[in-house]
């Protein structure tokens, strides 16, 4: 069984409700017809009904088991607007600017349908942007009480490689955090390991990641970086497996591994890659994806109190259904934790 089938069959234990809120777009319909035919999740669906059923229809596609919401009618609109309201009075927003913001902007309605149990997920960036997903989810959502930065991953499956854990790997940050500092960047390393010990179920080996393998290049502040990110994260994780400053190879290939870093317990064994940057960890994780022909799903939000996760514009219906599965287990877990 390959990853995300099995993430589907946990999905299944307990079975959760996401929504999806782009529901003008073919993708995220077929991808709701995907995860209902499979019954691993219940879909809400936000949007016109008559409009959302025309696209369907005309495109053969069975919704009969999901259920719309249309905010400028529906029952909860009053509802969700004086609970947005009382998240935002403070930051300028008054009563009637809350109204229009949850009857107007689906990615809001869709964070509180989530935020007041509703819903256990969502998912959407299929159509809109990171920025604007995000900044619905830190408006309404917020982060765990005890995660001091939201992150997000790439969940990588890579056919045939053995390296990682038989070809699954963690990429982070991949879609939030634009240039994380020394002690964000070990934040994201604990986050990342935490998800994947609890989506994959194995052992995680985090490595962070540069061009300089321990000192093989002269020092630079994006080195001195990375190498006070590992100090930190030793220092205030101590179960957590972590090592760097490594260069990919020298990170996931035990020969190489053997040469560059021969007394690390983390190099030739990497399945958590912390990239240095945003820039060098969203353009990793699309290499990856087109060249090795590798399956990606996310980016997926780790962090947050309820699970909110992105996509890529790029994404196919079945990336979503993907993404749908691994929001229902994220969902799953906070609940049992």
């Amino acid at each position: 069984m390959n990853f995300i089938n099995s993430i589907k069959e946990r999905a299944k234990e307990k079975l959760q409700t996401i929504v999806l809120v782009e529901t003008d777009d073919l993708r995220t319909l077929k991808a709701a017809e995907i995860v209902l035919k499979e019954s691993y999740a219940n879909i809400i669906l936000v949007g016109e009904e008559i409009d959302i059923k025309k696209l369907a229809d005309e495109n053969n596609i069975n919704l009969q088991q999901a259920k719309i919401i249309d905010p400028r009618i529906s029952e909860q609109t009053e509802f969700l607007t004086q609970e947005f309201y009382e998240l935002r009075k403070n930051k300028g927003i008054d009563l009637e600017k809350a109204r229009k913001i949850i009857t107007e902007n689906p990615l809001y309605f869709g964070c509180m349908l989530v935020k007041v149990g509703y819903a256990d997920g969502m998912v959407a960036g299929a159509t809109h942007t990171s920025s604007d997903l995000l900044r619905a989810a830190l408006q309404t959502i917020k982060t765990e009480k005890t995660i001091k930065v939201a992150s997000s991953f790439i969940l990588i499956d890579v056919p045939d490689c053995d390296y990682g854990e038989n070809g699954l790997f963690i990429y982070a940050d991949a879609g939030l955090n634009q240039n994380p500092s020394s002690e964000q960047l070990a934040e994201i390393a604990y986050s990342s390991a935490q998800t994947f010990k609890s989506l994959i179920s194995r052992e995680p080996y985090v490595a962070m990641l540069s061009h300089s393998t321990f000192a093989s290049a002269p020092d630079h502040p994006d080195i001195i970086k990375v190498r006070e990110a590992v100090k930190y994260a030793q220092a205030n994780y101590p179960g957590l497996k972590v090592d760097g400053e490594l260069q990919l190879d020298a990170a996931i290939i035990p020969e190489v591994a053997k040469r560059k870093a021969k007394d690390s317990i983390v190099a030739g064994h990497a399945n958590v890659l912390i990239f240095p940057d945003l820039d060098s960890g969203n353009i990793a994780y699309k290499i990856t994806e087109r060249l090795a022909k590798a399956q990606a799903y996310g980016p997926i939000t780790q962090g947050l109190a309820k699970p909110i996760n992105d996509l890529s514009r790029g994404c196919s219906a079945e990336d979503i259904a993907g993404a749908i599965a691994i929001t229902a287990v994220q969902a799953i877990e906070k609940v049992n934790t």
